[in-house]
C-alpha cells in the first residue's frame, strides 16, 4: 500500500498493522507486540522508524491499561505482550472511557479505508463482550495492596 511520509500519528499506524494481521490471519485471536511492531515496519507508512510504536503498543492505545497520555482505545491486552484489536463492549479502563477506537478515515490514506469498513462489518460486531473479561476488567486492581496471607487469616477467625 502506499506510503506517507508525514501526517499519520502513530496510533493509527498501529492500528492498521494490527488491522492488517487480524484480516492476512484469521484464525490468530492475538499477536505479539513483536509481529504488529514488525508488521507496521512491512507496511512502511512513513520513510522513517518512529520511537513512538512501542509505548503506543504497549500502553498508548492499550484499551485495558491505565491511561499514560491520551485516551486511545484501540487495542485490547488479551495477555503478556498480547494485543487484538478493540471491540466495542470490551472492558476499558475507567479513564478511556470514550476515547478514539479507530482512525478518523480522512486522516489515513484512502489505500486504508476499506480496512475500517472491514472493522465495522466484520470485526467490530463479531461477538458481545465476553462476561468474565468484562468481571476482569472491571475488578483487576481489587486485590491490588491486599495481603493475601492476612486475608486468609481473617477468613479463618472463628472456625477451628
Amino acid at each position: 500500500m502506499g506510503r506517507v511520509t508525514a501526517g499519520i500519528r502513530v496510533a493509527d499506524e498501529v492500528w492498521i498493522a494490527t488491522a492488517l494481521l487480524h484480516r492476512e490471519r484469521p484464525g490468530a485471536t492475538d499477536f505479539s507486540l513483536k509481529e504488529i511492531q514488525a508488521r507496521l515496519v512491512q507496511e512502511a507508512l512513513t520513510d522513517n522508524k518512529r520511537p513512538g510504536v512501542y509505548p503506543h503498543l504497549s500502553v498508548h492505545c492499550v484499551a485495558n491499561r491505565p491511561p499514560d497520555t491520551g485516551r486511545y482505545r484501540m487495542l485490547f491486552e488479551t495477555g503478556p505482550s498480547r494485543r487484538r484489536l478493540f471491540r466495542p463492549g470490551d472492558p476499558c479502563h475507567p479513564k478511556r472511557e470514550g476515547g478514539k477506537t479507530v482512525p478518523a478515515r480522512g486522516e489515513i490514506p484512502t489505500t486504508y479505508h476499506p480496512l475500517l469498513d472491514w472493522y465495522a462489518r466484520e470485526w467490530a460486531p463479531a461477538s458481545p463482550a465476553d462476561p468474565l473479561l468484562v468481571l476482569a476488567g472491571r475488578y483487576r486492581d481489587l486485590w491490588k495492596g491486599v495481603d493475601p496471607d492476612d486475608y486468609v487469616r481473617q477468613l479463618r477467625e472463628g472456625f477451628e
